[in-house]
């Protein structure tokens, strides 16, 4: 029975409409620091970006959406969706223009400047883990698609986000959200103004045990924030401590052969004893003005994994648990400078910049265990990768219609790995240059369109650029590339009007010379072929005065391989053809009252390369309601609210129960959406 926990806390919080201009995306150089982003999608940004596919998300935006993750903020972003296969302080599932990105790969995401995606993971090349983000403490979200951005290199193929956090409080903010299931929501956050400067403090912790028939993920997450402001030389600096740990059980994938044969229910566990730990630490500090930008940063993060996906597959005496280590320190930062000049008469924009990432990765580790025993060693290895990126974008605005862009990225990647398989170890190096260029012509004073071409990157792990020796089976393995470039292409549509509409739309093209991949699972390299994806997308909001919003956002996918491989389809699994999602919201500043529809479809997706094997659409509805007078606000959250029992996500490969054939059976695995469930927020302002 679903379990409603109850329970108090005291926090100090607090929230503004005032969203900063970002740190290090381009449209801080136009867009004022002391703007007020009330909506994200009110902003007028004709003229200000490169693509149709740009856009911002502002912080009242974030606040009235239910979130039944936190890593479900970038849903906010058109096209993309978020999904979860394991336990809830897991790295989420991310979908975008074709891509399963699994975890992250492909798509570039920073706070801060700060990068979040993680380079030869334990888990997976790009690992995205949002968890240690309190969504309250964001400003901002700047987002692009597609490979032309000079100042974003890795995992840029389909796009990136960069999060701002809040640089000013307006108020404080006393927060409670209880639910069903053991949830419950602590939040403090404060503004302390010293006499040269202003410190913000905020903390969150998070206790959940999941709708599951057989664990309780018993949910243990902390997060930390303190953030020092001032101005130093005519500039702006800011240092950061950020400080995350999570501890969970985990409910993973199950096979649907299972479920059929009352083995499981939809909600139950093949192995109850997988869960995990994490936690992310970090300094980060920045300075800019009109012209310059500095920014520095130290991660130290960690990862220990325990997971089943196929049971007794491989082991059939023991079981195919395995175990994923990973400990890294990360140091980097960048440097910027952006000015205008004149060109025979024109205006032209500069930015030029450098950036530098060192990870220095302790332990990235697999291991085979048993109620999270070690067994043995599958392969250890620590390894040395060091980045360094060369940019430079100018703009020329030829006339009061035309703007003309072009950009060039030099990437150099250099690692050294230490592994417990001597033959696996080494070095490795290579560089890339990547070339974008892009033009925008303002049909009217309320329509312009883009077009834009360009070259993007994503790095493999450094282990598969070093090995040569399967650990698993000892056989000769072929190393692959450190650098998979892309070329992409677009063609896009956006019209403003600050009375009621912001409509964009693109079409647009992506080729990956090759997806080759490192697998974290099994501590090898997986060959795949060249492929090509191309889609159509939408995105409109329509305001009909200051408390009425509707939204719609749509997107079109197909995505093929390009190589004809006679042992393989020409398909690429896990990618998504249709997206959709849409709402409305409702706030009155007069009564107080605010609610919130939204509903989120992904269609049917090919589960293998022949398309003999499809995973049904999945669909759910969220809905929120709240009313605040005074100090006071409320909020109830009903998440699902029809009680889908569709499923987050779908695989099909082998794996094998008790009793069946050696070989196995190759079946679908699902994870299932959660249930409806109901939250109940508190909150007192002072």
């Amino acid at each position: 029975m679903r379990k409603l926990f109850l329970s108090g806390m005291l926090a100090a919080s607090a929230t503004n409409t005032l969203a900063e201009t970002p740190a290090n995306n381009h449209l801080a150089t136009n867009l004022a620091v002391e703007t007020v982003l009330v909506k994200g999608y009110r902003i007028n940004l004709l003229g200000e970006t490169l693509s149709a596919a740009e856009g911002v998300i502002g912080s009242e935006e974030i606040s009235g959406r239910p979130l039944l993750r936190t890593g479900e903020i970038l849903e906010f972003i058109p096209g993309m969706v978020v999904t979860q296969h394991s336990g809830s302080g897991k790295a989420n599932q991310y979908f975008l223009r074709g891509f399963n990105l699994d975890h992250g790969t492909d798509f570039n995401t920073s706070v801060d400047g700060m990068p979040v995606n993680m380079r030869t993971h334990g888990h997976g090349q790009g690992y995205t883990d949002l968890n240690f983000i309190i969504p309250e403490l964001i400003a901002r979200i700047d987002y692009h698609k597609g490979p032309y951005y000079a100042d974003v290199g890795d995992f840029s193929g389909a796009g990136s986000a960069s999060f701002n956090l809040k640089e000013k409080f307006n108020e404080q903010l006393v927060s409670l959200t209880i639910g069903e299931n053991n949830f419950s929501r602590l939040l403090a956050a404060s503004e302390i103004n010293l006499t040269d400067g202003n410190l913000l403090l905020g903390y969150e912790h998070q206790g959940y045990d999941g709708p599951w028939s057989d664990i309780n993920e018993d949910v243990n997450k902390n997060n930390f924030i303190g953030r020092y402001l001032t101005l130093i030389a005519g500039g702006d600096f800011t240092f950061t401590v950020m400080a995350y740990k999570n501890r969970w059980n985990s409910a993973d994938q199950i096979p649907d052969r299972a479920v059929q044969l009352n083995a499981v229910n939809a909600l139950g566990s093949l192995d109850t004893s997988v869960g995990g730990e994490s936690s992310r630490y970090s300094l980060s500090t920045s300075w800019k003005n009109d012209t310059y930008l500095a920014q520095a940063y130290g991660i130290k993060s960690s990862l220990d994994l325990f997971s089943n996906f196929t049971y007794f597959l491989d082991d059939p005496i023991n079981g195919d648990q395995f175990e994923q280590v990973d400990e890294r320190n990360i140091f980097g930062g960048q440097f910027s400078k952006s000015w205008s000049a004149d060109l025979s008469g024109k205006n032209i924009d500069y930015k030029i910049g450098t950036e530098f990432r060192y990870d220095n990765i302790g332990q990235v580790g697999l291991y085979h265990t048993v109620q999270k025993n070690r067994l043995d060693t599958t392969r250890k290895d620590a390894v040395y990768e060091a980045s360094l990126g060369l940019f430079s974008q100018a703009t020329l605005k030829v006339n009061e219609q035309w703007n003309l862009h072009v950009g060039a990225r030099y990437d150099f990647y250099d690692v050294d790995v230490n592994s417990n398989i001597r033959e696996n170890s080494g070095g490795a190096n290579q560089g890339k240059l990547s070339l974008k260029a892009g033009a925008s012509y303002k049909i009217s004073d309320h329509l312009e369109s883009y077009v834009n071409v360009g070259q993007g990157l994503h790095s493999n792990d450094a282990r598969g650029a070093t090995i040569t020796k399967d650990p698993v089976t000892g056989e000769g393995s072929e190393a692959v590339d450190l650098i998979v470039p892309s070329t992409g292409a677009e063609i896009g549509l956006k019209f403003f009007d600050s009375d009621r509409f912001n409509i964009s739309t693109s079409l647009w093209y992506l080729h990956s010379e090759s997806e080759l991949v490192f697998v974290g699972d099994a501590g090898n390299t997986e060959a795949s072929r060249a492929s090509e994806r191309y889609g159509n997308e939408i995105a409109a909001y329509y305001w009909l005065d200051n408390r009425w919003n509707l939204d719609l956002e749509l997107a079109w996918t197909r995505a093929e391989f390009t190589e004809d491989e006679s042992r393989d389809g020409k398909y690429i699994e896990g990618s998504v053809p249709f997206v959709a999602s849409m709402g409305i919201t409702y706030g009155s500043p007069a009564n107080g009252l605010h609610t919130s529809l939204r509903y989120r479809y992904f269609g049917a997706r090919r589960l293998d390369s022949f398309d003999e094997h499809q995973a049904n659409a999945t669909s759910t509805l969220n809905f929120g309601i709240g009313y605040g007078w005074g100090k006071i606000n409320l909020e109830l959250n009903i998440l699902n609210l029809f009680d889908s029992d569709d499923h987050d996500i779908d695989y099909f490969y082998g794996s094998r129960l008790q009793g069946e054939p050696d070989e196995g059976v190759e079946d679908i695995h699902y994870h299932p959406v959660e249930p409806r469930t109901t939250r109940i927020k508190a909150e007192y302002r002072f």
